[in-house]
């Protein structure tokens, strides 16, 4: 018996998120401890912001195995799709083998076209935060050494690795952390209590800050380093966690679209027969009109219309809007009218009209 849509999905989603995360995560831990600090501190010193950034090598190549986890994620998508599909003969009894090309044209050129759009996206931003920290840095006058250990991080005595920094860092959580940096710094109570409001802040650094607080001084620059670069780290699990859900749900949803699409091109399945259903995800803060949507379903090809006007192909597709698709956890399943179909094979097979 098929498996439910929503059962495989949930596998799906639960095999490849720690996968496509850790991809990520990892290009950013070999980028940080690949820096030459050296390099990147004689460029500052130099005032050459433009050389310090080329010198910690943010590139597309580094982000090779995030592309390659969002590949792995499709072509999973689309294998299980078609492996879900239920038994069928065509109108001379012979048996409708399913099969999903990964190397399909169509496939190979979303991949391709995707993951170029997603990491040079993340290289971008990546590079528009660092040169925003390393220009403000020699701005306000901090040593070079400093402002570039603010950026790729320090070294940790437990690991050796580096940790904190903002590489990885969208350029908004980049400012997140300036600020941060600039409360703790402030020796102002009422900046410092700003701080505590930080939800993405190490607890375990409440009580210095309060303590602080109580005797008006600024926290010590040493520990402000320590918590900032906790602060920083929380930040890069939650870009992670974002740019694992996203492409995840994306790779696998464009996958079940590719999937049934080629078995329509290649003649073993009718668009007249399939409609598309939308599957709410319940979720901590669920929007009330994605929940409307769950079990709405539209002929093949046609757009989903949510309620506040917005069309989609599907849930996570590329014409999606922005907003809509952000933290969004909907998914789709296809129905198939099996019966509707093998009428119409019927009849073909005894040369009546379909």
């Amino acid at each position: 018996m098929p498996r439910s849509t929503r059962d495989i999905i949930a596998e799906l989603i639960a095999k490849f998120e720690p996968v496509v995360q850790n991809a990520f995560l990892a290009a950013v831990d070999e980028i940080r401890n690949a820096v030459v600090l050296r390099e990147v501190v004689e460029r500052l010193e130099r005032g050459d912001i433009a050389a310090a950034l080329d010198a910690m090598h943010i590139d597309r190549e580094a982000f090779a195995q995030l592309e390659l986890s969002i590949a792995e994620a499709y072509n999973a998508g689309g294998q299980a799709t078609v492996q879900n599909l239920p038994r069928l003969a065509d109108p001379q009894g012979n048996r409708i083998v399913f099969r999903f090309g990964v190397r399909n044209l169509e496939a190979e050129n979303w991949l391709r076209t995707r993951s170029a759009q997603l990491v040079t996206r993340i290289v971008e931003d990546q590079r528009q935060a660092v040169q925003i920290a390393l220009v403000e840095g020699l701005a306000q006058g901090r040593n070079p050494r400093r402002t570039a250990l603010d950026v790729v991080g320090r070294v940790s005595r437990a690991t050796n690795r580096r940790e904190g920094g903002i590489i990885g860092l969208t350029s908004a959580q980049e400012r997140y952390t300036a600020s941060a940096r600039a409360e703790l710094l402030s020796g102002d109570p009422e900046l410092l209590r700003h701080y505590l409001t930080r939800g993405r802040r190490d607890k375990r650094f409440d009580r210095t800050i309060l303590k602080a607080i109580r005797e008006e001084r600024p926290v010590p620059a040493e520990t402000v380093d320590r918590i900032t670069a906790r602060y920083s780290d929380k930040l890069l699990a939650l870009r992670g966690e974002m740019v694992a859900q996203n492409e995840t749900m994306t790779a696998l949803a464009k996958a079940r679209k590719d999937a049934i699409s080629q078995q329509v091109a290649a003649g073993k399945l009718d668009v007249q027969d399939i409609e598309k259903v939308w599957q709410h995800t319940p979720q901590e803060h669920p929007r009330l009109h994605h929940a409307a949507m769950n079990g709405k379903s539209v002929p093949y090809g046609e757009k989903f219309t949510l309620s506040n006007g917005a069309q989609c192909d599907y849930p996570h597709s590329d014409d999606m809007p922005a907003n809509e698709r952000m933290f969004c956890k909907c998914n789709f399943t296809y129905r198939i009218n099996y019966t509707a179909a093998g009428v119409r094979k019927y009849r073909a097979r005894i040369g009546e009209p379909a």
